[in-house]
């Protein structure tokens, strides 16, 4: 019995010296000292022999296992930092490569919109005129036409601070006077855009804070052609040229005619879908002709002085645009629906 485990352990021991790589000795710690290996099954011949012979036999079986063991382990380790260098050695830094491109942001789809928006009126010769958020209720409400007590302020909930009589904008019209106090009695074309605040119940199609774009216009001989005119034209350089308006009487405490605009659905040209409620239009914005009342609040002669003014939500025409569901998106910080623009 001794000599065949003398034979096996020297075939194991020859058999390991020619494994090359982990998948090799991998194969032959199977074979061999696996639970089916050789040098495992020849536990079995300890039932065969006497009482005599058992503790020499199995004491140079532990001793063959344990030095095979040892032998297998050091070979194994060696293996595996060849196989390490192997691969430090194929995937090596080349220094002469260019270097890889800084992940780089990207503008917000509302700052995109609201350039677009610059670009368009920019071409007609209006500028961007910046306001603050905080007003007071006299700028944003009663120099506007919209006195204590108007139900038109029911619209237009708003968020008030601890100093009496300063508020959080409701809309950015709330510029409109200082922009006609700075320039006065220069003519103005300004695009007024900012934050508006408003305690609204947060859903799919209304949020708290939204952005908000104003035109105004104010001069000589200005009249509701000349809204049309601007109006129709943005609307054709925003939405395509084949687009086609249509004016809504409407009700602005600031303007007066007042309207509703809306264009051809430019996704069904017209024929009507699910995003224009199958009536073939999209509401887009409200505008008019500046009230004299607020003329004569900024400082113009209504009699001598004609203005006209528009406000739009550029995250309602970015909705459209892009086939937007819901306004909580532009806020909510999501990177899967900021980075599809």
């Amino acid at each position: 019995m001794l000599d065949e485990l003398e034979n096996q352990y020297k075939a194991a021991s020859t058999a390991l010296a020619a494994a090359e790589g982990r998948e090799a000795l991998e194969a032959w710690y199977r074979d061999t000292l696996g639970r089916k290996g050789n040098i495992y099954l020849l536990t079995r011949n300890l039932g065969a022999l006497s009482a005599e012979e058992r503790p020499a036999y199995g004491r140079r079986l532990n001793e063959v296992k344990a030095e095979l063991e040892a032998a297998y382990g050091e070979k194994l380790a060696l293996a595996e930092d060849e196989e390490l260098r192997a691969q430090l050695a194929a995937g090596a830094l080349d220094v002469t490569l260019p270097g890889r491109k800084p992940a780089e942001g990207r503008l917000h789809v509302i700052t995109q919109t609201l350039r677009d928006l610059y670009r368009v009126f920019g071409d007609m010769g209006f500028q961007v005129y910046r306001t603050r958020d905080v007003e007071t209720d006299e700028m944003n409400f009663e120099l506007l036409n919209f006195p204590p007590h108007h139900p038109a302020r029911e619209m237009q909930d708003s968020f008030y601070t601890t100093v009496e009589g300063v508020i959080l904008r409701t809309h950015t019209s709330a510029g409109q006077i200082r922009a006609m106090r700075e320039y006065y009695p220069e003519p103005i074309r300004v695009v007024l855009p900012g934050m508006c605040y408003r305690n609204e119940q947060v859903t799919a199609r209304s949020e708290m804070q939204f952005t908000q774009l104003e035109l105004l216009a104010v001069g000589e001989n200005i009249t509701f052609a000349d809204l049309k005119g601007t109006l129709t034209e943005f609307a054709r350089r925003m939405f395509g040229a084949e687009r086609q308006t249509r004016f809504r009487a409407s009700y602005f405490p600031f303007t007066e005619p007042s309207a509703e605009m809306d264009i051809s659905c430019f996704l069904c040209g017209g024929a009507g879908c699910n995003i224009c409620k199958y009536t073939g239009w999209l509401e887009i914005l409200g505008c008019g002709m500046v009230h004299p009342t607020v003329l004569r609040n900024g400082g113009y002669d209504p009699l001598k002085y004609f203005g006209f003014a528009a406000g739009l939500g550029p995250e309602r025409i970015a909705m459209l645009k892009y086939g937007i569901d819901d306004i909580r998106q532009f806020w909510a910080n999501d990177l899967r629906f900021l980075e599809q623009f």
